[in-house]
């Protein structure tokens, strides 16, 4: 090996270091959102560490195709330790604030897709919905009316006759009417509710 392939693989090795020390610090800042899953947690921790193991070999291989020595790995530790010492805060601080703009997108993505399509398919339903309610109301008029024209012959033989029932059965009616009234006006109440909450 010689020696301008060795400089080249020390340089590689710290700035790999460097690395390495970012993509950490990377990791532990996102391991908050799947520490409390233990079987996650360590799955996170085993994949994150072979996958830099493998970036760093990689490295190293397009260097000096794969050769291991010691100043390899002392290299690659004053990387690390350099980025500790000097460079850890900045990109803590840098890291923070990238992902600070990178919420802030997201929350304006999402407020612009509720704007621009959620909302309106939401007020295309409820008028759909509303639109229904309406037909529905206009079609149940329509046939109340129809049947009191259709029945009134019959009402006024009703009321004939049940001047000539006895006390009893007309107490008894009364209450069956009132009954049914209240029957009435539960589906009325159960209507308007559902309706109210479609608005």
């Amino acid at each position: 090996m010689t020696l301008s392939v060795q400089f080249i693989t020390m340089i590689s090795m710290i700035t790999g270091g460097i690395y390495l020390g970012m993509a950490l610090d990377t990791f532990r800042r996102f391991q908050r959102h799947w520490k409390h899953n233990v079987f996650f947690l360590y799955f996170m921790e085993i994949s994150f560490w072979l996958t830099q193991t493998f970036i760093l070999y990689y490295t190293l291989y397009s260097v000096n195709a794969g050769e291991l020595r010691v100043y390899v790995f002392v290299a690659c530790l004053l990387g690390f330790a350099t980025y500790q010492a000097l460079l850890s805060n900045l990109y803590k601080r840098i890291l923070e604030r990238i992902i600070s703009i990178m919420l802030r997108i997201y929350q304006f993505f999402t407020k612009l897709l509720q704007w621009t399509v959620v909302a309106p398919i939401k007020y295309i339903f409820r008028l759909l919905f509303a639109s229904v309610i309406l037909l529905f109301n206009t079609i149940l008029i329509v046939i109340g009316f129809t049947l009191k024209i259709l029945f009134l012959p019959i009402k006024w033989i009703a009321m004939l006759v049940y001047r000539l029932l006895p006390k009893k059965i007309k107490l008894f009616l009364h209450h069956l009417a009132g009954f049914c009234s209240k029957i009435q006006n539960i589906c009325k109440r159960c209507l308007t509710y559902i309706t109210s909450k479609w608005r």
